[in-house]
Formats: C-alpha cells, structure tokens, sequence
C-alpha cells in the first residue's frame, strides 16, 4: 500500500497536541492544507466513531468528506480510515519529545495508481497540515493563562 509519511515536532506537551485533535472545533480551524475550511456535522471521536465533514477550499470549492476512527490511544495515536473517495487510512502518532511532541503522520492509500496522481497534491498540503496543527496548538490558551 503506498504511504505518505510525514514528522513534526510541535513545541507542546502531547495532551495539548491531542487536545487539538480531539476537539471538533479546533480540528476545524486546522485540519486541511493552507487556505481550507471545514464544517463538520458529526464527529464521533471513539473506536468506530464516524466523522462527517466538508473541506471549503479557498477557490469556493466544497469537498465532502467521511471517514471512520478505527482506532484511539489517548495521547498516544488515532487512525482514521477516509472511507470517502480516494480511500486511505491515516494513522498519527504522538510521541514525547526533547522540545515537545513529535508527530508521526502516515497515510496509506488503498490505491496505488490514486497515490501516484495525486502525491503532487498530498505531500505539500500534509506538511501544511501539520504546519497549522502546531499553530493551532501554539495559539491557543494555555490552563491557567
């Protein structure tokens, strides 16, 4: 199965770095590459848990999207099988670091041929991913402040 695999260290505790993946509001302001939006109308975040979401892209495109959590660690890994068109599953992976939290993100197409047209598209708009993954992260309020 062809991969896309992608690291980044986010300068921030791993609760804080899951925190903005577990909460559907902040996922929204995040997820997607630079310029996108998204509305989400369901976020089951659980083992078998449905997400339903649009991806707003900045030319007004819509881009519906659906997909499965199959599986969540709590502060430690989520994968997600995007069970809308192109299929892959995403599996992310959360580990203390020395300056904070590395992400591992790997998306596995079931397509090898879908892979291969679009990893033009899926490898710079991943690492702006993961790019606004650590904004999100770094602007949002800390406990306490």
């Amino acid at each position: 199965m062809p991969a896309f695999r992608h690291t980044r260290e986010i300068k921030a505790a791993v609760e804080a770095v899951y925190q903005a993946l577990a909460d559907p509001a902040r996922l929204a302001r995040w997820w997607g590459p630079d310029g996108f939006t998204n509305t989400i109308r369901k976020f089951e975040f659980t083992p078998g848990g449905h997400w339903d979401f649009t991806m707003h892209g900045p030319d007004g495109a819509n881009y519906p999207n659906q997909a499965i959590f199959t599986e969540i660690i709590p502060n430690s890994s989520v994968a997600i099988k995007h069970i809308s068109q192109p299929n892959f599953l995403l599996s992310i992976s959360l580990r203390p670091s020395a300056n904070g939290t590395l992400v591992t993100w790997v998306q596995e197409f079931d397509d090898p041929s879908i892979a291969d047209n679009i990893r033009h598209i899926v490898e710079p708009a991943n690492e702006q991913n993961l790019r606004r993954w650590g904004q999100e992260v770094a602007t949002f309020p800390k406990p306490g402040a």
